[in-house]
């Protein structure tokens, strides 16, 4: 539903030139002219000019084309009166100008020159009736005089040469076996021989055919096509053929006869479609009505493939002229597609002058967008082209200018907000506007809901002839308005009177309020935009005069009142963005200039793009403060502000609109994205890793491939979009319909808020959620608007199960149900059950409790309330509920409607019957497992029970509920021990023993824990005798000195054994030196230091010695594996990642015999076989994961593994060093024989500490070429796995430190 909308008009003037033909330079962006002139010796001089068409050059009002060189060449004698040159074209691998002419001269201009001078290369004596150049440039194909097809390289060698009329079909002839045909057909009394007959019609040409052949090729230069005439058939008739060639000149197809069809040519670029023209009524031409004229599509095997009708009625078909070739008043020159293949263009020649359509197609119907009427004296135009790379740039020459048109690609649509938006979009399709609003009606095109036909009164514009479609059009922002321009100046404005609601009456009843003219004098209008204020009219209109962009404005008052004004801007191909609440123009740059309203004045630069944006858009926020949205031609979605910051918000957008406080946009990635306009300020000041933050954040959706937004609509929460062949889809976008929700909780609106979550799947806790507060407050208004019952249940089901807090869903259904009983306790007794059943924890009871008081007050609905909640809750879950009650008649309610079986729960609630009150609650909780109220009731039920309660509490551990229910009474001392036997058996219980004055037990307790100290504070108060704490403290000793606690098992021995040498011995173990050498001053026992110190210095120092040499021998092995591992990384790449090799692919035989390791059994080490199953156990996945990452020899891990094993060795050194560094004073203190066992191991310490050092720097440090980059479920974890491959284990394993230095040297072991 797009239209095309010029966005700037170019002219360079010619002096004293007739142009004849135009070619572009794209690597210089040069435009190159060709100019026709006769001598008097019957030549023709040809001319060629030079042109700049920069866009900022073409800016420039004194833009004049330069003469670039010239040429005689001689005239063809069979088109004299024709235009000479037949192709003009840049070759720009050989940088030069190729100029083909009629009369048979191939020449050649050198672009590197001033003055170049014409070179032929090479002359057909025939002449030349066709030339086209292959889009590559590679080949040229030409038809000569003798009607012989030439194929030819770029340096002019002859591919091929053949001649064209040949009665073959060609390489892809049809092979045709008579199915369906008519003569395999049954054709009653005519019989058979008659259906067989060949059909007799008449097959010619068009008379307005100009009788030339033409050349095409297709865009991607593989094949072309030449139209031609052929020889006259025996009843005088020529007809034209379609020969379908490839690169080699050889004939691929022929087109079936289609008569009529005329000289007009051109092959899609995409490839698809060749088109050509056909006429109707007339003999040889086709069947049908005689102002019949098609544009028609031929496949490249030659069959047709549909066709649409030219508007003729719009075109001035007068009285039947002289001239043979214009019988109907007019005739197509030329076809032509712009390079994107999605605009095609009609050159008509009028009696009048001529024209240029441009179609393009959607949902395959086509539309009519564009006409170009020719404005110059003669009203002809000598040549159409398309820029070859730029597919919205046409190029237009007459006699003495060349005219640059750029188009782009607009959407209509209206902009108007709540509550009269009623999301029109316009499109353009000839003389009509299809006008389609939304909101009401979502119709797709080819149709509409009203199709408004256009009758401009052009007879006031001073224009030879100007064109009756129009060029742009408008909607107002303000209200239901629709203004429409003509590129003449014309302006018509419409009040369309849309009915936005449901209704009888039509969807729009348009009625025209105003029409005239903006100049008389300037005939290059473009753009305008409208608005309508209280009856007041105001109208911008934008265009060109004199290569510089002017702008106009009209008023229109109430009582029709027009005031005109009118000046120019220092801009060009500038576009207006808006005219509320400024008047603010685009250049050609970006630059967003502001305009008095009144007098259009350039205010200032209000913003800047950092490229045009022909889709602009002011946005606004809380603030008042002014943002620009902008698309750029390459699909780059800018925000810009008024202190000119700018910020890229996307770089692959297709489309935009802003809508319900939202930029939203779609992407080449076929998503829709929705950027709050509220962080627009935070946008534009974020850095690079904030804005990826803030974009991670925002809300986006799936869409069609190639959909681009048309409309969106805020008041019915829908977003448009079209997909690449025409179709509509209406979506509705959570955070549209999210908005207007928000919009209806705050003005408390919520049947509209519930309706709207209801249809579109939105979570109801948002009525909840978005203001609690406000909510509470208004829950009756809240139950009022929502009365049905079903919607209540609904909300309550869904705020239930949401994500809100337990407490606050427990607030909401209470604050619900007491509201709905205070209403109507029979209306809404299912809601009120609703509202304790999805509680969290669900509060069956309370809904037990509201059946229990229907049944007394109401018995006659209690039934259904009691089905209704048997269906929303676990039938055995409300008996056992019921039965919880210890209400019987409840229990036989929900029993009785439940699918239970009376032989199962009868007999056990008749036993229950016969018990005693409290006996039968402890029966009823026990079934329950409801233990702690069990224990309570059954300690109820009497003292003879004491001993049932104490097996109960055993049973079920229930001691800490047996405290306090048995506290303050005479049973509690005994189930105090009972408790604390319990916990002696886990080691625990402890204060249980002491609060119970069970303190030989308590003892036990101490010493199985190793709390010696608390111990024999016990013992102490027990009284107990020496030698039985002796005989503890040996056996705690032994206990510590196991645990490794040797210093506390020496401080035992020598405080409650008085055992000074199994004390020292004790801390010696431990390398206690310093104590133990304390101990033996103290108690004054020298000898210990020589029996026993002596050697346990020896012992330790020993047992050092060996920690270090396994250590070394550890290190020097895990080093040298990693060596070799790293040169097989670098060496063997392939085999050390387990890459597997792509050649056996698709190899499908397998031996059972063992396979090398593949990428996936690299991790397994297991020998590859064939499978035994085709799908893993979870223990076999486990046992997978295991073995990935456990560093088995030959495991691409390994490395990894020993990283983390030498971490692992530097901390078991600095252990080991820290136990020397306790023994070396003792060891040089001692006896000679010491000090140099010491002085030996420092020296191995050190050895060993740099041997360590050095490693790691070795390990540790990573080659140049070895930074790779980074490259749930069981296969989740597998592939991250996989991944982790490509890492560096380096980078996962951090390097160790040697820590600590030489503090703990003895530096005296080095004198």
């Amino acid at each position: 539903m797009r239209n095309l909308t010029l966005c700037a008009v170019s002219a360079v003037q010619f002096e004293n030139a007739s142009i004849s033909a135009t070619a572009i330079d794209v690597d210089e962006n040069v435009l190159y002219a060709a100019s026709e002139s006769k001598n008097p010796d019957g030549d023709v001089d040809i001319e060629l000019w030079k042109v700049s068409i920069e866009q900022r050059e073409l800016a420039k009002s004194d833009v004049h084309a330069c003469p670039f060189a010239m040429f005689t060449a001689a005239v063809a004698a069979t088109a004299a009166e024709t235009s000479q040159v037949i192709s003009l074209k840049i070759l720009p691998e050989f940088k030069r100008v190729n100029v083909i002419l009629r009369a048979g001269d191939i020449t050649l201009l050198s672009l590197e020159n001033e003055l170049p001078a014409a070179e032929v290369e090479g002359s057909f004596e025939s002449g030349i009736l066709a030339a086209s150049w292959s889009s590559d440039d590679m080949l040229l194909a030409l038809v000569t005089g003798d009607e012989k097809l030439v194929l030819m390289t770029s340096t002019f060698d002859v591919l091929s040469e053949a001649s064209i009329d040949t009665p073959e079909f060609g390489e892809d002839a049809p092979i045709n076996v008579g199915w369906g045909s008519k003569q395999t057909q049954f054709h009653g009394s005519i019989g058979k021989a008659a259906a067989q007959a060949p059909a007799q019609a008449k097959i010619g040409s068009s008379p307005s055919d100009d009788e030339l052949p033409r050349i095409s090729w297709r865009g991607d230069a593989q094949y072309f096509v030449i139209s031609k005439l052929s020889p006259p058939s025996p009843d005088g008739l020529r007809r034209r053929v379609l020969r379908v060639y490839d690169r080699q000149g050889a004939l691929q197809s022929t087109s079936e006869d289609v008569g009529g069809l005329e000289h007009t040519l051109s092959w899609r670029p995409s490839g698809n479609l060749i088109a050509g023209t056909q006429r109707f009524g007339f003999e040889g031409g086709g069947a049908g009505n005689r102002d019949r004229h098609d544009v028609v599509f031929f496949e490249r095997n030659g069959l047709r493939h549909g066709q649409f009708g030219i508007r003729v009625k719009g075109l001035v078909l007068g009285d039947m002229t002289q001239d043979a070739k214009r019988q109907w008043g007019y005739r197509v020159r030329e076809l032509l597609w712009n390079a994107e293949s999605t605009v095609l263009t009609l050159w008509i020649e009028k009696e009048k002058g001529d024209l240029v359509q441009l179609w393009t197609t959607s949902n395959y119907h086509w539309y009519l967008k564009q006409e170009i009427a020719a404005s110059n004296e003669s009203g002809r135009f000598t040549s159409v082209n398309w820029h070859p790379e730029n597919p919205n740039q046409l190029i237009l020459s007459t006699n003495s200018a060349v005219v640059l048109r750029t188009y782009d690609w607009e959407t209509c649509a209206s902009q108007s907000q709540p509550p009269v938006d009623s999301g029109s979009v316009a499109v353009f399709d000839g003389s009509s506007i299809l006008l389609t609003p939304f909101r009401t009606q979502n119709v797709p095109p080819p149709m509409s809901s009203y199709q408004l036909s256009l009758n401009p009164d052009l007879s006031t514009v001073p224009v030879a002839y100007s064109s009756r479609i129009p060029v742009h059009a408008s909607f107002s922002d303000e209200g239901d308005h629709l203004g429409i321009l003509w590129e003449c100046g014309y302006i018509e404005y419409w009040n369309l009177r849309t009915r936005i609601g449901p209704g009888a009456e039509k969807v729009m009843d348009p009625v025209k309020i105003w029409s005239g003219v903006v100049d008389e004098h300037i005939h290059d209008w473009r753009q305008l935009l409208v608005r309508s204020q209280e009856g007041n009219l105001t109208i911008i209109v934008l265009g060109t005069a004199q290569q510089v962009d002017v702008i106009a404005t009209i008023k229109v008052s109430n009582d029709s009142a027009i005031v005109r004004k009118q000046r120019q801007l220092h801009l060009a191909c500038s576009r207006l963005i808006c005219i509320h609440p400024a008047v603010l123009v685009q250049d050609q740059r970006g630059k967003i200039v502001e305009l008095d309203p009144q007098t259009l004045e350039e205010k200032g630069l209000e913003a800047e793009f950092p490229e045009f944006c022909l889709q602009a858009q002011l946005v606004t926020d809380e603030a008042q403060e002014r943002f620009f949205i902008g698309l750029g031609p390459f699909g780059k979605l800018y925000a810009t502000s008024a202190d000119h910051t700018s910020k890229a918000l996307a770089p692959n957008a297709t489309s935009f609109t802003v809508a319900s406080g939202f930029i939203i946009y779609t992407t080449s990635a076929h998503e829709s994205w929705y950027v709050p306009l509220k962080n627009l300020p935070a946008i534009l000041s974020a850095n690079e890793d904030e804005f990826k933050h803030m974009s991670a954040t925002w809300e986006t959706r799936k869409v069609e491939r190639g959909s681009r937004i048309v409309v969106a609509v805020p008041s019915s929460m829908s977003l448009v979009l079209q997909m690449p062949r025409g179709n509509l889809e209406t979506i509705n976008p959570r955070p549209l319909v999210m908005e207007v929700v928000k919009q209806d909780l705050d003005t408390g609106n919520y049947r509209k808020a519930f309706l709207s979550c209801r249809k579109h799947r939105i979570d109801l806790t948002v009525i909840v959620d978005h203001n609690q507060k406000a909510f509470f407050e208004n829950v009756g208004s809240f139950v009022e608007q929502i009365h049905e019952v079903d919607y209540i249940n609904l909300f309550l089901t869904v705020v239930g199960r949401g994500a809100l807090p337990a407490e606050t869903i427990a607030q909401v259904c209470d604050a619900v149900q007491m509201e709905l009983e205070r209403i109507s306790l029979t209306k809404y007794i299912n809601s009120i059950l609703t509202a304790y059943v999805v509680k969290t924890p669900p509060d069956h009871e309370s809904a037990l409790a509201c059946l229990l008081k229907l049944r007394d007050e109401h018995p006659d609905i209690v039934e259904d309330a009691v089905k209704y909640i048997i269906f929303l809750a676990d039938a055995d879950m409300l008996f056992n509920t019921a039965l919880g009650m210890y209400d019987f008649s409840l229990v036989l309610m929900i029993a009785q409607h439940s699918q239970k079986d009376p032989r199962e729960y009868l007999p056990f609630l008749r036993e229950l019957r016969a018990l005693e009150k409290y006996y039968q609650r402890f029966r009823i909780d026990n079934h329950l497992k409801r233990r702690e109220k069990a224990l309570k009731n059954l300690s109820l039920a009497g003292s003879e029970r004491f001993e049932e309660a104490v097996k109960y509490i055993e049973d079920h551990q229930l001691y800490g509920s047996a405290l306090s229910v048995w506290k303050n009474t005479e049973k509690y001392n005994t189930v105090l021990e009972l408790y604390g036997d319990w916990l002696f058996d886990r080691r625990d219980g402890l204060a249980v023993f002491i609060e119970a004055q069970k303190l030989s037990k308590a003892m036990i307790a101490h010493e199985r824990a190793l709390e010696w100290r608390e111990l024999f504070t016990i013992a102490s108060l027990l009284g107990l005798a020496e030698e039985e704490i002796v005989n503890i403290a040996y056996r705690v000793a032994e206990e510590l000195s196991s645990k490794k606690r040797h210093l506390e098992a020496g401080q035992v021995l020598l405080e409650y054994a008085q055992d000074v040498r199994h004390s020292v011995i004790a801390i010696a173990e431990g390398n206690g030196f310093s104590e133990a050498r304390r101990i033996i001053m103290v108690q004054e026992c020298p000898e210990l230091v020589t029996e026993i110190l002596h050697p346990a210095a020896l012992e330790t120092k020993a047992q050092i010695t060996e920690d270090l040499n396994e250590m070394r021998e550890q290190l020097r092995k895990q080093v040298n594996r990693l060596r070799e591992l790293r040169i097989r990384k670098v060496e063997e790449p392939d085999a050390f990642y387990g890459t597997e090799d792509p050649t056996l692919h698709n190899v499908d035989v397998m031996t059972d015999v063992s396979m090398p390791a593949t990428a996936f059994t690299r991790y397994t080490v297991a020998a590859s076989a064939l499978s035994k199953t085709s799908k893993r156990s979870s223990r076999s996945k486990r046992k997978l994961e295991r073995k990935v990452g456990s560093g088995r020899k030959g495991t691409v891990d390994e490395e990894e593994y020993l990283l983390k094993s030498v971490t692992k060795l530097v901390g078991r050194f600095h252990a080991t060093r820290d136990e020397a560094s306790s023994l070396l004073p003792h060891l040089f203190q001692f006896t000679e024989e010491h000090r140099e066992e010491g002085r030996a191991l420092q020296a191995e310490l050190s050895e060993f500490e740099n041997e360590l050092g050095k490693a790691l720097e070795e390990v540790w440090t990573k080659a140049e070429d070895d930074d790779k980059a980074d490259v749930d479920s069981w296969a989740a974890r597998m592939e991250e796995a996989e991944r982790q491959k490509g890492i560096n284990p380096i980078d996962k394993v951090p390097k160790p430190e040697v820590q600590g230095g030489g503090s703990w040297r003895i530096n005296l072991f080095e004198l």
